[in-house]
């Protein structure tokens, strides 16, 4: 069994993974994103998954496209990465498919923006369409702010910014929960604690166990089951006794989040690879 590990760097979370695979008897090929050729009349097929774990999410999504064209099987599909890529997109889905999300307005210039942060009531906050690790979030706490952020978006002029993704600001207890789904369960999940109003652990946040209870269990699978499956990491805020879902992740970290639930995350990401694997292989063979 023969699985290429796609990344821009190993870093804690690569080797975890690389160790749990090789640790179940698979053969690893760590593969730079970088250095990747594929030839759209053949990408290579010497691997019977890929598990794509690209910091870009250009590369990534663009080779686990190339790959699935090709028959190759990828975690997580390239469907479900590329609508856990984009917020708006996601945040349609769950709201479509019922889940709660705080409210959230969509413009299309600085002008019907600022309607959008008035309607809301600010405070607000203002998301990137794509985006990780909490980069160009704005919470703007009155209109002199969001006229001088949306001003800035759109002087900066990037098809991305001419989207504005304005959602009500939820005024979380210095802390949200992040939890761990793989296929339809909910393995673990983490409080991530903050004196900054961004709870991200990019940013210096502390994780601590959280137990996973009946509502956060049914809400993450209810939200991975949305945007398509596979192994997720959803993020929820708690506002006064009900809880929000706000993004869903498809190449999560969870380098802080072993310890403090005793949970082996690697392996049960590991588990779920093999099993695309062989998948796979019973597939080939039938072929």
């Amino acid at each position: 069994m023969r699985v290429a590990l796609l990344c821009s760097r190993i870093r804690v979370e690569e080797k975890l993974l690389r160790h749990a695979l090789q640790r179940r008897g698979v053969t690893v090929e760590v593969v730079d994103d970088r250095e990747l050729v594929l030839d759209l009349a053949g990408p290579r097929r010497d691997w019977d998954v890929v598990l794509q774990r690209s910091l870009s999410q250009t590369r990534g999504l663009a080779a686990a496209r190339v790959l699935a064209a090709a028959g190759v099987a990828v975690v997580n599909q390239p469907e479900v990465t590329a609508l856990c890529a984009d917020k708006l997109a996601t945040t349609a889905l769950l709201h479509a498919a019922g889940v709660p999300v705080p409210r959230t307005l969509v413009a299309f210039s600085a002008e019907s923006a600022l309607r959008a942060a008035e309607e809301l009531g600010y405070p607000v906050v203002l998301k990137p369409v794509s985006g990780s690790w909490g980069r160009m979030l704005a919470r703007l706490n009155d209109r002199d702010a969001a006229e001088a952020v949306f001003e800035d978006r759109t002087v900066l002029g990037s098809p991305e910014h001419s989207v504005f993704y304005v959602q009500e600001h939820v005024a979380k207890p210095g802390r949200d929960i992040r939890a761990f789904v793989v296929g339809d369960e909910v393995i673990c999940a983490v409080f991530r604690e903050s004196a900054h109003w961004i709870t991200n652990t990019a940013r210096g946040a502390t994780t601590r166990d959280c137990v996973v209870t009946s509502d956060i269990a049914r809400l993450c699978v209810q939200s991975a089951r949305a945007v398509g499956g596979g192994v997720l990491a959803v993020d929820l805020l708690e506002d006064g006794d009900r809880l929000l879902v706000s993004e869903v992740n498809a190449t999560m970290e969870f380098r802080n989040s072993i310890d403090v639930t005793g949970v082996d995350i690697p392996g049960r990401v590991a588990g779920v690879v093999i099993d695309a694997a062989r998948g796979a292989q019973t597939m080939a063979a039938a072929g």
